[in-house]
């Protein structure tokens, strides 16, 4: 499903509205879009009968799935039930059905209905995977009765959601299932069936506002609405869905498995939503930075210290596929590029990210043209190159504006300085003319070759050099490395037995630390 905005709207980071187009099961609708400073808000349009259609939890959004499905892939509504999946036995009959509440997720559900509105309160959407749904005995479409034994026939939407939220971990829910309201359940703006549910993250602070599905009350008596939390979203262009017109705008979810696209009316227009929206992710990321780190304490993350920067980019996936590109998380620390594939929801996750790559060993290159930038015409791209012991590992990214551009390979080629001079010095074995040795390789004085102590006697010193001695560093990719001093002795031929590539990617980073810091370079 995609959304569009069809027009423009205020100005700023913190305030823009106007109407967009939303597109709900293929099919386009006009919604309200109104940007704060933490929020994307989208409202359907007013409709002409005055319902009300009041919903808890999930009040929809243009989406879609990790798996290129509608947002309905994770709820069960009643377009995804419907009535004659529903088993005849079950019709009109009460029952009784006990749901242990989770600690995240709730009830998992979202109603409708209430006194006010002439309805009973009905069960409209069921979170697949959440407590309601392991149940397997509830249906889109029951009326809950009662709950714990405290009645809701002629309960008001709040007093049901307060009645719900109130009821402890193990609820017992009166159901009956109702047929004849499934029209009702289905009634509302295209925006209630834009799916944006997930379940919150172990820290409401870095997802929903909320740790309960049930939590969230839409109180519109006009029009549906669907908030979406802007807090560490990927704001993007031109990734998931073709954009011959330029004119689309994609905010995929902090877990990856939803896109929301926006589609404004022109080119110039999308750029201004795009601004504005991507503003209001950046001014979050501070904060984001200060949350992790609470969370995290003094664990660290993944073996560092602490989190210098993060944010979302677009990783260019192997292949012939020029516009095949795939969002990642990347956070750079004091010692190490880390690429996550969503924002980690748990402690634990931080622990093991999908790629660990040293500053130390890590380059930063230039891509060439970025033909698959989200500007026109604006090489937005640029790539790493990191020494591993399987060889050069190399990534490009792409960023969505030229100051972001210019952060990310500041912070890429800053993070490679200050990691040397925090590092200072690394050591590897190695043969040399056939004896067992250790090159040790320091920020500040160079380089020595001494023999590994045999029988506890000591070390030897075979030679050191310092920086400026080097005429010329080669490798054979394989597990040879050629150091030139320019000695009588010539080159110097190290057998360090795996891949020297990432001691010749160490050896570039000190010495490009070293120029940096002596002002050579700009």
């Amino acid at each position: 499903m995609a959304v569009a905005a069809a027009g423009g709207g205020g100005g700023g980071r913190a305030q823009r509205s106007g109407w967009l187009e939303v597109l709900v099961r293929e099919r386009w609708h006009k919604v309200l879009a109104n940007l704060g400073g933490e929020a994307l808000v989208l409202s359907g349009e007013e409709r002409p009968d005055g319902a009300a259609h009041n919903g808890l939890g999930g009040d929809g959004a243009a989406c879609r799935g990790a798996e290129g499905g509608g947002g309905a892939a994770a709820v069960r509504t009643a377009f995804t039930d419907p009535p004659e999946q529903v088993p005849e036995a079950v019709s009109n009959k009460k029952r009784c059905v006990k749901v242990l509440k989770q600690e995240m997720g709730g009830l998992g559900i979202s109603i409708k209905g209430g006194k006010e509105n002439k309805m009973p309160i009905l069960i409209s959407k069921i979170f697949k995977g959440l407590a309601a749904d392991q149940t397997q005995a509830l249906y889109v479409g029951d009326a809950i009765l009662a709950v714990n034994g405290t009645d809701l026939r002629d309960a008001t939407h709040d007093e049901a959601v307060q009645a719900l939220k109130r009821a402890g971990k193990e609820v017992l829910l009166e159901v009956k299932y109702m047929r004849e309201a499934t029209p009702y359940v289905k009634k509302g703006s295209p925006v209630s069936e834009i799916g944006w549910e997930t379940p919150p993250p172990e820290s409401p602070r870095l997802g929903c506002a909320s740790a309960d599905p049930l939590s969230q009350l839409s109180l519109s008596i006009h029009r549906d609405k669907k908030t979406i939390p802007l807090k560490m979203c990927y704001v993007t262009r031109n990734m998931t869905v073709s954009d011959p017109e330029n004119r689309l705008i994609e905010v995929h979810s902090p877990d990856a498995k939803h896109t929301v696209v926006l589609r404004s009316k022109d080119s110039a227009t999308a750029q201004a939503w795009f601004n504005a929206i991507h503003s209001s992710v950046n001014e979050l990321i501070p904060r984001v930075i200060a949350e992790v780190r609470d969370q995290l304490g003094k664990t660290g993350i993944a073996g560092s210290r602490e989190i210098r920067h993060l944010g979302w980019l677009a990783e260019k996936v192997p292949g012939d596929n020029e516009k095949h590109w795939k969002p990642v998380l990347v956070v750079l620390t004091e010692k190490d590029l880390l690429i996550y594939e969503s924002m980690p929801r748990m402690k634990e996750v931080w622990f093991s990210p999908l790629h660990t790559y040293p500053l130390l060993a890590t380059r930063l290159v230039h891509s060439g043209p970025g033909k698959g930038s989200p500007q026109s015409g604006v090489d937005l791209s640029f790539a790493t190159r990191t020494g591993t012991r399987q060889g050069i590992e190399t990534h490009l990214f792409r960023t969505e504006s030229s100051r972001d551009l210019s952060l990310w390979t500041r912070s890429i080629v800053q993070g490679c300085h200050n990691s040397a001079e925090l590092i200072t010095e690394i050591a590897t074995s190695c043969t040399y003319k056939s004896q067992e040795c250790r090159l040790t390789i320091h920020y500040e004085h160079g380089f020595s070759l001494t023999t590994e102590p045999q029988d506890g006697a000591f070390s030897k010193t075979i030679a050191q050099y310092p920086y400026e001695k080097l005429k010329m560093s080669s490798d054979d990719g394989i597990r040879m490395l050629y150091l030139d001093f320019g000695g009588k002795d010539g080159e110097i031929q190290l057998d360090l037995h795996s891949c020297p590539k990432p001691i010749v990617f160490i050896i570039h980073s000190f010495l490009s630390a070293k120029i940096t810091r002596l002002g050579l370079v700009a």
